[in-house]
């Protein structure tokens, strides 16, 4: 196998990270719309925590797609 096509493949398999980061995201807010359905009152309280929960799971799929560019251009 020659060495342009194992990077691809490597940049391939590192963005499989961010299909994961989808469904976090998914996961994260329909916990939080669930959550405010059955406690309106809560929902000042634990949008900070609904943010903080993003940025993270956000945050992994940047670093997926910085790995995949330092495989492809590094």
């Amino acid at each position: 196998m020659e060495v342009e096509a194992a990077k691809l493949i490597g940049a391939g398999l590192a963005t499989i990270g961010v299909a994961g980061s989808g469904a976090g995201i998914g996961t994260v807010f329909g916990a939080y719309v669930s959550g405010i359905f059955r406690n309106p009152s809560a929902a000042p309280q634990a949008f900070g925590q609904v943010l903080l929960g993003f940025a993270l799971v956000e945050a992994i799929a940047l670093f997926a797609l910085v790995i995949a560019f330092l495989i492809l251009f590094g």
